[in-house]
């Protein structure tokens, strides 16, 4: 059944659009509304032709998975960066994107890190399936406890955005983000630390909803109580089409809710850090063991890249004090062959 907009406009977060320059694509407001409330949903942000390119990618890769099967999260490492996709490799370093988390952030494009970009397909099912860590209709949750070793810092100083960028029609396909937005500093439902949840301290990681729930309801009764009134009760829908993009933090409230029976939802989640918040993880095994591979994606990719979008991979920016004439030199060796541009890093050391 397709989600009826128009019965309560409350319930949906609708998508403004971007139309800033690449290095600082959002406005005031749609940086005001992550800092503030913890999430923006926004359009033409990225190109919508990558996104289409990049699901069909995925559809035609995955058309011989069983739909009627217990979901989980991911494409499972298929569709991880970097990809043989490229569509998908450049929706993740694309520069308006990065620009975007960097006015998120505060800080210069060069100063963030990509941790983590996965594309993957969520299948509505005709059949629910008992199973606690069934993705279909999750428990409310934040990300921080599977990113970071530690606890985001208090609101005002945010260290990593999440993305989601969709690539299906909401009303054709259902499985809409739901997000809690928060009020202020006062809001009960985020309090500092965020630990309510399933995963952290002594609550067992469950994903499905009515599971996560029902554990709580029986060990934690105060806890799921709190979390029935302060963030079931206020939920509201990511209203989504090809190409709509969900800016959020690592202490936003939001879940994955059904997809319509027989349709299919593509996302590409990824995620960016301050370069210096070392303690959020890199989710994937590592851009550099992406190069032990015949085709030289990653290699290709690097020597191709702009200096910014080596940077959010890790790469040294000019200036750095790994830069010697012999170590550019080196790298000059390596990346040459592909087409590697290295003046600016020389520039920088005159």
């Amino acid at each position: 059944m397709a989600p009826d907009i128009a019965s309560d406009e409350r319930r949906w977060i609708q998508a403004t659009t971007v139309d800033g320059s690449d290095s600082a694509p959002l406005s005031y407001q749609q940086i005001a509304a992550w800092r503030e409330n913890g999430a923006v949903v926004v359009d033409q942000l990225v190109p919508t032709a990558l996104v289409s390119q990049s699901r069909a990618a995925i559809i035609a890769a995955t058309r011989d998975v069983d739909d009627q099967q217990p979901g989980d999260f991911g494409s499972g490492g298929s569709f991880v960066f970097p990809a043989e996709c490229n569509e998908f490799n450049q929706l993740t370093l694309h520069p308006r994107l990065l620009g975007a988390v960097a006015q998120l952030l505060g800080t210069a494009v060069r100063e963030i890190r990509l941790t983590q970009s996965d594309l993957w397909v969520k299948r509505g099912r005709s059949t629910a399936f008992d199973d606690p860590y069934d993705n279909d209709d999750q428990r409310i949750h934040v990300d921080y406890p599977n990113h970071s070793l530690t606890h985001p810092p208090e609101w005002n100083s945010p260290e990593a955005v999440e993305v989601i960028i969709y690539a299906d029609d909401v009303s054709h396909c259902d499985g809409a983000t739901s997000v809690v937005l928060r009020t202020g500093d006062d809001d009960p439902a985020y309090q500092w630390p965020i630990v309510d949840t399933p995963g952290v301290g002594e609550h067992p990681w469950i994903n499905s909803r009515g599971y996560a729930e029902s554990v709580l309801r029986d060990s934690a009764p105060t806890v799921a109580q709190w979390r029935a009134e302060h963030l079931y009760a206020r939920e509201q829908h990511v209203h989504f089409q090809p190409g709509t993009v969900l800016l959020y933090r690592h202490d936003t409230w939001h879940r994955g809710t059904p997809v319509r029976a027989g349709a299919h939802r593509v996302a590409h989640n990824l995620t960016f850090r301050k370069a210096a918040s070392e303690w959020i993880s890199t989710l994937h095994e590592g851009w550099a063991w992406a190069m032990y591979r015949r085709r030289q994606t990653m290699e290709r990719l690097i020597a191709g890249a702009t200096v910014d979008q080596r940077c959010v991979l890790g790469f040294p920016k000019p200036g750095h004090p790994y830069w010697t004439v012999r170590t550019i030199a080196a790298v000059q060796a390596r990346y040459g062959p592909l087409g590697i541009e290295m003046s600016e890093y020389s520039s920088a050391m005159d």
